[in-house]
């Protein structure tokens, strides 16, 4: 996948050329910031645990992902670089994975930045390392998923705010499916159902740290799945 690390390589300097990477980490950061420390009232609980952080990702990432991957594709479609970009010597699936690996790679800056904030709440209780890798794998795979899915809603548009658009509301609507069984009272299987489809319900058990193989495939399958579909849509536009 020689052809997919050039792509990477050439969508990252795109990103750190223009003010994407740098608006989406600040603004990562402050806002998962503000919402930790003074929204959740971080100093007024009197107890050192970074669980509130963790359990802000979905939310957070639902909103923050699609402002990277909403111009993937629809903005090589509006530059009018989308049908040179298809004649280049790269397979789909290198190019995918290549803009997929970029964007996963401005996320996970993003979450490298924010190491300071375990290390600084760790001075006031005791943490295991262990388990905060376990909930950082567990965000970095669910940013995975949302920007593999991103990206395939990229492909299929012209437009980056109709992309950004409809990947916000399908992030959340995936989130917030894990509260359906709260609202209404459902029937034990399609409950189950339901939180089997739900982002946020296969993160809970990241978001405490502990790793779940189940959760694991379930990210793992919905990246490949959506990957897979942004590749079969690029190959079906050469033919239209």
């Amino acid at each position: 996948m020689r052809g997919a690390v050039v792509v990477a390589g050439r969508e990252l300097r795109s990103y750190f050329n223009s003010p994407i990477a740098y608006i989406f980490m600040v603004t990562f950061l402050v806002a998962c910031g503000v919402f930790f420390f003074f929204m959740q009232g971080f100093f007024a609980a009197g107890q050192a645990t970074l669980r509130g952080w963790f359990g802000l990702m979905p939310i957070m990432l639902s909103v923050l992902v699609p402002a990277l991957t909403m111009r993937l594709w629809a903005e090589e479609k509006r530059q009018g670089t989308y049908e040179l970009l298809l004649t280049m010597p790269f397979s789909e699936a290198e190019l995918v994975v290549g803009k997929y690996l970029a964007a996963l790679a401005v996320v996970a800056a993003a979450l490298a930045a924010s190491l300071p904030l375990p290390l600084m709440v760790s001075l006031f209780g005791i943490f295991d390392a262990g388990q905060i890798a376990a909930q950082y794998a567990g965000i970095l795979l669910l940013a995975s998923a949302s920007v593999a899915l991103g990206q395939a809603l990229s492909s299929l548009t012209k437009n980056q705010m109709s992309a950004f658009l409809a990947s916000v509301v399908i992030l959340v609507g995936l989130n917030l499916l894990a509260q359906v069984g709260v609202w209404l009272a459902l029937p034990p299987f399609l409950a189950a159902v339901v939180n089997w489809v739900s982002l946020q319900f296969h993160f809970q058990s990241f978001a405490k740290g502990v790793l779940d193989t189940r959760d694991l495939a379930y990210f793992v399958v919905l990246t490949a799945g959506f990957l897979y579909l942004t590749a079969k849509n690029l190959a079906f536009g050469k033919w239209r």
